[in-house]
């Protein structure tokens, strides 16, 4: 099982008006997140807009990743769908296209069984050679990952990680208490991180650690030295971002934050919207009270 730990931004996916990938754009933000030394990758994460792409879309996005990780960090691509057979094909093509990972999502239009929802993320595992990390996200999930799939899922040699979105930090302390070392956890933006960190967790996979990548790499390394009280006074400056975040659309807001940096990553996928002028400049506010 590889060791995936720190941070690893949830990329964009930048797409033209004609639904073209911006490869170039995607590579160059890949190469200079490495740079700010983040631990990993993650294309088609939520902020990736998984949902608005086509397959051909998807993949695109994917190799550009591994194109331009050039093997310095891993690359966990997301894998999402309402089917058990189309996510164990997304699995099987990221893997042989060169993925050092898969972040499994679960779509579901109707309601879903505990049984369904265990039998889901297993079959993902099943079908690839790469470490899984099952994602659960109540917020946009009509199906839900509870206690007891999450504990049998640990079980399986290639599910080694969780990365959860519910808001309830006491849901992850239930995780880590029940599940031990056998699964790991990672933060969401929904989360505080340095928190997240402090009652074990392995690190933050989110939308915000593409514009603010140093400060985010920062804040793992302080709680990783038990830096406690530095790390909260980081903590306390970054958590402006996480609250955006919250407020806005997803793509938008990190869309937006990007270009105002200077990467022409285009607007979200319609029909969702591009910030306003008023609420990007709430961001860019942000942006420049972080230095």
């Amino acid at each position: 099982m590889a060791d995936f730990h720190g941070v690893f931004p949830y990329l964009v996916s930048p797409v033209d008006a004609d639904g073209n990938i911006r490869t170039a754009v995607l590579g160059r933000l890949c190469d200079d997140l490495i740079h700010a030394g983040v631990h990993g990758l993650t294309p088609l994460g939520s902020t990736g807009e998984f949902a608005y792409l086509d397959r051909a879309q998807r993949m695109t996005v994917v190799e550009a990743t591994i194109d331009a990780a050039k093997g310095r960090v891993p690359v966990v691509a997301g894998v999402a769908s309402t089917t058990m057979a189309d996510a164990v094909a997304q699995a099987r093509a990221y893997q042989k296209r060169g993925a050092d990972g898969i972040l499994a999502v679960l779509e579901a239009y109707f309601p879903i069984s505990d049984a369904g929802v265990e039998a889901y993320f297993r079959s993902i595992a099943d079908a690839v050679d790469i470490p899984v990390v099952i994602y659960t996200n109540p917020q946009f999930q009509r199906s839900d990952l509870s206690l007891e799939v999450i504990a049998r899922l640990a079980e399986h040699p290639r599910i080694g990680y969780i990365k959860d979105a519910s808001t309830n930090t006491g849901r992850l302390l239930s995780i880590i208490n029940r599940c031990g070392d056998a699964i790991k956890v990672f933060s969401a933006s929904a989360h505080i991180p340095a928190a997240v960190m402090l009652i074990g967790g392995q690190g933050w996979m989110a939308g915000p650690a593409c514009i603010i990548p140093r400060a985010s790499v920062e804040l793992y390394n302080l709680c990783k030295a038990s830096c406690w009280d530095d790390a909260l006074v980081l903590q306390k400056r970054l958590w402006r971002v996480n609250e955006a975040f919250a407020r806005f659309n997803l793509a938008a807001c990190i869309k937006a934050g990007l270009a105002i940096q200077g990467y022409d990553v285009g607007d979200p996928v319609p029909p969702q919207a591009a910030l306003t002028a008023e609420q990007r400049k709430l961001v860019e506010e942000v942006l420049q009270g972080l230095g």
